[in-house]
Formats: structure tokens, C-alpha cells, sequence
């Protein structure tokens, strides 16, 4: 069985609370982790805290939003030793600026997973510029339960992962509602068109999966020629319309990770 090492989860929010979630359905052991949330709101399988406890963590992990980092900071500092591996999971903030309000730590990890981590299918991407490869072995087998556990090399490269598969699932969620309403204008109830909707997303990624295709032969399989399922491809390729919306879409995560990365550069 895999276990936790002794983990603060500093702030147990949305993200961290997925992460959680798919560990407890993988059985990780987490008995030596503890969820810091000044709500004391709990955490199920964790044990939940108000205040940061006694001590210092193996890992420390950032689960609050990025605008309060310099609020959590300075407290969390005195407590991060030169022991402590510090994962973050804060959207847009550099390792530089982690590591000079946490200038002890023994390693900085940024971690970018996504909500599908809950169901042990997420993506979870890891950076990290001071990390031996023992560590790295040892992050990417705690992570994998998850989902997909990646490395990448430049901080570029977790926040191009960060704007597609983190905000992903918000994207797709959406893509899923539009294709529920255009059922439901063919004349389906609205019950009806989201259980078709979702099932046909689920089902056509599950395939692709399984058969190892691109998504380009996927739609070939599908559209018969001159038929039903080509005439609406026409659509979406149109002008590359739909690749063109994406891109603004992603353009727009991402820059937004930039403007909280120069916010955290700031002392």
C-alpha cells in the first residue's frame, strides 16, 4: 500500500480536496496527513485542523489560493525546515517566488493537477528546479493513483499543461452542455440529452483510449461520407472555427497564469 508521508495540507480547498478524494479511492494510507483549514470545515479521510500544528512536515502542501499567499507565508515559513518538501499546487506562482518566502525547504515542487484527479483520471503535472531524481521517482509514485503523473522540464511547460488540462474539464463541461441543449431543441427532454451528451463524450473518449486512435481517426470512423456526421464536421471545420475558439480559450487561461505569476513576484 502506498502512504502519505507525514503531509500538512495547508488550506483544503476544491483542488486539494480532489486530490484527497482519488488517494482515499486508490486506498492510499493517509493516516500521517492533516488538512490546516481555519473553518475547521473537515476533510474526509484526513484529519482536520484550525491552526497549523507543532513541528515540522516531510511534505507541506499549498491548497489556498494564490492571492493569500503572502497572508499563509510568513507563519508556514517558520514551520517549513530543511526536511520539508514543499508541493504547490498555487496557479501562476513561480518557484523563484516560492522559494524566497520558503528559502529552508528542501525542495520546491509545483504540481498542476485537475478536478479528474477525484476519480483517480486526472492529469497531474510536477516542476521542479532543486528536486534530485530519488524525489522525482518518489513524487511521480505518489501521484500516479491520480491520473497521469507528468514532468516537465520549464515552468513554460507546467503552465501550458496547467491552462489545457486544468482548466479543461470546465471547457469540456461546457462543450457537454451545448451538445445537451441541441438535443433538447431536436426535441429531447432535458434529462434525456444530458445522459446522451454525457455518455457519448465518455464513451468517445474511453474508445480513443482503448484502441490507441488520434482524434482525427476517431471522426473519420464516425463520418460516412457525404453523410449526416460530415455535414456538421463541415461546420466546426469551417474557417477552423472550432480550433480557433480553443485557442483563444486556452490564450485566455493562460494569460491570466501570467498576470499571477507577476503578482507573486512582488514582495
Amino acid at each position: 500500500m502506498i502512504a502519505l508521508p507525514p503531509t500538512w495540507f495547508v488550506g483544503c480547498g476544491n483542488m486539494a480536496g480532489a486530490m484527497v478524494a482519488g488517494w482515499r479511492k486508490a486506498d492510499v494510507d493517509l493516516s500521517q496527513a492533516i488538512a490546516i483549514r481555519p473553518s475547521g470545515f473537515p476533510v474526509e479521510g484526513v484529519r482536520t485542523v484550525t491552526a497549523l500544528p507543532e513541528g515540522s512536515p516531510e511534505f507541506a502542501i499549498l491548497g489556498f489560493k494564490p492571492q493569500k499567499l503572502d497572508e499563509v507565508a510568513p507563519a508556514l515559513a517558520d514551520k517549513v525546515g530543511s526536511g520539508t518538501i514543499l508541493v504547490s499546487i498555487l496557479a501562476g506562482v513561480e518557484a523563484e517566488s516560492l522559494r524566497r518566502r520558503f528559502p529552508t525547504a528542501r525542495a520546491i515542487v509545483r504540481v498542476m493537477p485537475n478536478l479528474p484527479v477525484s476519480e483517480g483520471r486526472g492529469v497531474v503535472a510536477l516542476f521542479s528546479p532543486d528536486a534530485d531524481a530519488a524525489l522525482r521517482d518518489r513524487l511521480a509514485a505518489l501521484f500516479e493513483p491520480l491520473g497521469a503523473a507528468i514532468w516537465t522540464e520549464t515552468e513554460a511547460g507546467l503552465a501550458a499543461i496547467g491552462a489545457l488540462a486544468g482548466a479543461g474539464p470546465a471547457y469540456v463541461a461546457r462543450f457537454i452542455a451545448a451538445l445537451a441543449k441541441a438535443g433538447e431543441q431536436r426535441g429531447l427532454d432535458s434529462g434525456t440529452a444530458s445522459k446522451v451528451a454525457l455518455e457519448t463524450v465518455l464513451g468517445t473518449a474511453l474508445m480513443a483510449q482503448a484502441r490507441g486512435e488520434g482524434m482525427a481517426d476517431v471522426a473519420r470512423r464516425v463520418a460516412s461520407p457525404n453523410g449526416t456526421t460530415e455535414a456538421g464536421l463541415a461546420v466546426l471545420d469551417a474557417d477552423g472555427a472550432l480550433d480557433r475558439l480553443i485557442a483563444a480559450t486556452i490564450e485566455a487561461a493562460a494569460r491570466r497564469g501570467a498576470q499571477l505569476a507577476q503578482e507573486a513576484r512582488k514582495p
